[in-house]
C-alpha cells in the first residue's frame, strides 16, 4: 500500500515549483515504459535476419530471450536478450529522470516511479500490444529494470545465470535461479537495500518468474526441457 500511495500522492500538484499538470508527464512515462516493453524483439529479429514469420510457432511458443535461445541459437538469443533487458533499464532509469528533470515529481520519489516505470516495461514485453499481447516471459526486461535499481545483486545474479547456463544449459533453470537468488541475496548485510520494501518487491519478481514458467517447470520435471547449444554440444 505505501508504493501506491507514493505513486498517487506524488503526483498531486502543489503551490511551489511544480508543472501546472504534473500528472500528463507521469501518465507519458507510464505509456512509453509500457510502450518500450512492448517492442518484440525477438519477432523482429526473426523474422529480419532468420525469415522466420513468427518465433511463438516454435519451440516454447513464447517471443523472449528463453525460445529464441532454443530456436535461433546463442547469438540471436544473446543479442535478443540484451535489447529485452535494455527496455527495462531504459524505462526504469531514465523515464524517472526524465519526471524529476520536468519538475513532476519529487526527487525522494524517483525510487517509486523506477519500479513502476519498469513494471509496465515488463507487463508490457508479457503482454505487448505491437505483437496481439502474446509476448516473452519477462526474465530479461526484469533483469533491465532491477539493473538501474539494485546494480550490484544484479550483477551478482548474471554471474549466477552464466554459471547455472554454462552447467545445465537450461535458459529456464538459469533464470529461475537467478531470480530466486536476487530474492534471497537481498536479505543478507552486504545486499540488503535501504528501503526495506525492496525486499518484498524482490520476491514478487521471483514469483512472477517462477509463475511464468510453470511450463518450463513442468518441461524440466519430464526431461523434455529443451537444451541451449553451447560449444557444439547438442
Amino acid at each position: 500500500m505505501t508504493f501506491f500511495c507514493v505513486i498517487l500522492t506524488s503526483a498531486q500538484p502543489s503551490h511551489t515549483d511544480t508543472p501546472p499538470m504534473p500528472i500528463l508527464y507521469i501518465l507519458l512515462a507510464l505509456l512509453v515504459a509500457y510502450l518500450l516493453g512492448s517492442i518484440p524483439t525477438a519477432l523482429w529479429v526473426g523474422r529480419r535476419f532468420f525469415s522466420l514469420a513468427d518465433i511463438r510457432e516454435h519451440g516454447s511458443g513464447n517471443a523472449g530471450a528463453t525460445n529464441t535461445f532454443r530456436v535461433l541459437g546463442p547469438k540471436a538469443g544473446s543479442s535478443v536478450l540484451l535489447i529485452d533487458a535494455l527496455k527495462g533499464f531504459v524505462a526504469a532509469y531514465f523515464l524517472p529522470q526524465w519526471l524529476v528533470a520536468q519538475g513532476a515529481i519529487a526527487p525522494e520519489h524517483e525510487l517509486y516511479y523506477r519500479l513502476a516505470c519498469g513494471a509496465l516495461a515488463v507487463v508490457g514485453h508479457i503482454y505487448p500490444v505491437f505483437a496481439q499481447f502474446r509476448g516473452g516471459k519477462g526474465v530479461a526486461t526484469i533483469l533491465g529494470m532491477m539493473l538501474g535499481v539494485a546494480p550490484a545483486t544484479v550483477g551478482v545474479c548474471m554471474l549466477i545465470f552464466i554459471v547455472m547456463l554454462l552447467l545445465f544449459r537450461y535458459v529456464s533453470l538459469a533464470s529461475m535461479t537467478a531470480g530466486v537468488c536476487f530474492a534471497l541475496l537481498q536479505l543478507l548485510p552486504q545486499f540488503r537495500p535501504a528501503q526495506p520494501f525492496l525486499v518484498y518487491v524482490g520476491f514478487v519478481l521471483a514469483a512472477l518468474l517462477i509463475y511464468t514458467h510453470r511450463a518450463n517447470i513442468g518441461r524440466l520435471r519430464s526431461g523434455t526441457e529443451s537444451r541451449v547449444p553451447l560449444f557444439g554440444r547438442k
